[in-house]
């Protein structure tokens, strides 16, 4: 049974190291994700035509030129004996192609307005890419340091399991001297198979671990195992007033509220631009080719008379300007002002809401970064009495002075210390992705 189970757990080492052959860095995670990433490809073409829109063709300033072209055909039937023209039957046909130019020369600074409107929804939707951007940087962040402390828990599971196999083979030289039971050995076998149930769980932890990263990057495979080669670092301390002077200057979400406010006060001019006179000018130039053909029938002749084919031609040109000035709308105008103008406040009160949010998540976050990072120190120490408390125990017991329970004992203490220091350093990279997220330090 046990060499079934050897058998077994190599297999699995086997199949780990085959698949640990990409090697993935925490910046090549980043860029894969960036590449791949479809909200932000969507918030980049809402940027492209933001873009587009943002000139003064589409604000309204040029005159616009059109090129017409008209047909107008007719037929006309008479029959009057009192007449002297006593019948008639004649047929018109006339092609009028012309030139016309529209130009709005003055509505009250509307054009100007607008093309500040277009270029204020540009920085709009460029704060969405970056917010866009921002998710996923941290996305990735977080879900590269959890697959390492996976990674990392795995490996201590294997420590241990490689201290458990080496128990069970010296147990066995210690029973065929006759110095240790079936029970002990029973014990220590025991302890490898819950190790080795322990080593299998946390194997598939690891994998989900890297299906989240590759989900994160946007690879089609998620089953690709990769050689993680950064490693989990302890920044400096980071100090508070500094936190918020950076976030007030660059947090994304905050940014685009900015961003809101300064189209609801541009909004508010263009209604108050109704309130100006509005002149405009319309000039252009037809021309006019009418032909004509029929008969008609004179009371002095007894034959109707063919009416010759005859080409009218005609060249018109003109140039007109009109004036516009609402005197009364029944209040439209005003109201419409009034609500612009509440517009206009509701988005400055959504920024002095977000920034109050947001001064409370920071001073929680950097509470919990602070109390986290005292937390990892203490499992430093921890870890390392463990560590320490385990080599100790390996040799008392190989000497025969503890018993098997309590040198079990001393090796699930140090799993437990080993976990808890890696879950602790992850809860605090995790934490302080989240204040760098807050003050706008992911993308930059």
């Amino acid at each position: 049974m046990m060499n079934r189970l050897y058998t077994l757990m190599w297999m699995v080492l086997g199949m780990q190291v085959s698949f640990a052959q990409v090697p993935l860095s925490l910046s090549d995670a980043i860029q894969k994700g960036l590449d791949n990433n479809y909200q932000i490809k969507i918030s980049e073409a809402n940027l492209d035509i933001a873009a587009n829109n943002d000139s003064w063709a589409v604000a309204g300033r040029y005159p616009q030129i059109n090129l017409t072209l008209n047909s107008q055909n007719g037929f006309n039937n008479s029959n009057n004996p009192a007449s002297v023209l006593r019948e008639q039957n004649s047929f018109n046909a006339s092609i009028i192609p012309g030139l016309e130019l529209n130009w709005t020369l003055f509505d009250g600074y509307r054009v100007k307005f607008t093309k500040q409107q277009l270029a204020q929804l540009k920085n709009l939707n460029e704060g969405n890419v970056q917010i866009a951007v921002e998710n996923t940087i941290q996305r990735i962040i977080l879900a590269y340091y959890q697959t390492l402390v996976q990674q990392e828990q795995l490996q201590v599971l294997l420590e241990v399991l490689d201290l458990s196999r080496d128990r069970i083979a010296y147990q066995e030289v210690k029973k065929d001297f006759g110095q240790a039971t079936s029970f002990d050995l029973l014990q220590t076998q025991d302890a490898y198979l819950s190790d080795s149930t322990n080593y299998l769980v946390q194997e598939n932890a690891l994998e989900n671990a890297f299906r989240n990263l590759n989900l994160a990057m946007g690879e089609d495979n998620l089953s690709i195992r990769y050689l993680l080669t950064d490693q989990i670092e302890v920044e400096d301390a980071y100090e508070l007033d500094d936190l918020k002077q950076k976030m007030l200057a660059s947090n994304k979400n905050l940014r685009n509220l900015q961003v809101n406010r300064e189209l609801a006060s541009i909004n508010t001019k263009i209604q108050e631009a109704a309130n100006y006179p509005s002149l405009s000018l319309r000039t252009g130039a037809t021309y006019n080719l009418n032909i004509s053909a029929g008969e008609q029938l004179f009371t002095f002749t007894p034959e109707p008379q063919t009416i010759p084919q005859v080409a009218a031609k005609s060249f018109n040109y003109f140039l007109n300007f009109s004036a516009t000035y609402n005197l009364f709308d029944w209040g439209r105008r005003q109201k419409t002002i009034e609500n612009a103008q509440m517009e206009e406040m509701i988005a400055q009160l959504n920024i002095e809401d977000q920034k109050r949010n947001l001064f409370s998540q920071l001073e929680n976050t950097f509470a919990t970064y602070n109390n986290q990072k005292r937390l990892l120190q203490l499992t430093d120490n921890l870890l390392e009495n463990a560590n320490q408390n385990l080599g100790i125990a390996n040799e008392r017991f190989k000497g025969g002075l503890i018993n098997s329970f309590d040198y079990r004992s001393i090796q699930l203490s140090y799993i437990n210390a080993s976990q808890s220091r890696l879950n602790a350093l992850l809860n605090l990279k995790n934490t302080e992705v989240e204040l760098i997220r807050l003050i706008g330090g992911l993308v930059r």
